[in-house]
């Protein structure tokens, strides 16, 4: 069990910088530090775990905005409170996610499309100009 940490060994512990902790501390998504007699900031095992959970709250692209709240019930608020709000968040990030991998399959389409066209299509002196960066009309993009 861990009995105090600097802000140093915190951020080796759970691979946070340190800047990234007092700025997490300045939102308030982590508790503000307790102080040592010479005024260094010192943590406990409740703030490594806070910080673990930040981490990998953002690993998941979770906004920081929202980790707030949900980092208030592991600080002695309404535990129940907790899961059902981070499966909403999870939802709404996965629905963010699946979004983005079906707008990044339609570039791929595309990008393979004018790459095939750079390939088969007759070269600059057939007419209009250069046209190879053109999408498909049935693409409507």
């Amino acid at each position: 069990m861990i009995d105090t940490l600097t802000i140093g060994q915190l951020a080796k512990t759970t691979s946070v910088a340190a800047r990234t902790i007092r700025y997490y501390e300045q939102v308030g998504v982590l508790p503000a530090a307790k102080r040592s007699p010479a005024g260094y900031r010192t943590y406990d095992q409740r703030a490594v775990e806070r910080l673990l959970f930040i981490r990998r709250a953002r690993a998941l692209g979770l906004p920081l905005r929202h980790l707030e709240a949900l980092c208030a019930a592991l600080n002695g608020g309404p535990r129940p409170a907790l899961r059902p709000r981070l499966r909403v968040l999870i939802r709404e990030q996965l629905s963010a996610v699946q979004h983005r991998i079906a707008e990044l399959e339609r570039l791929r389409q595309q990008l393979e499309r004018v790459a095939d066209r750079l390939v088969t299509s007759p070269g600059p002196g057939a007419g209009r100009g250069c046209r190879c960066l053109d999408v498909d009309s049935d693409t409507g993009r």
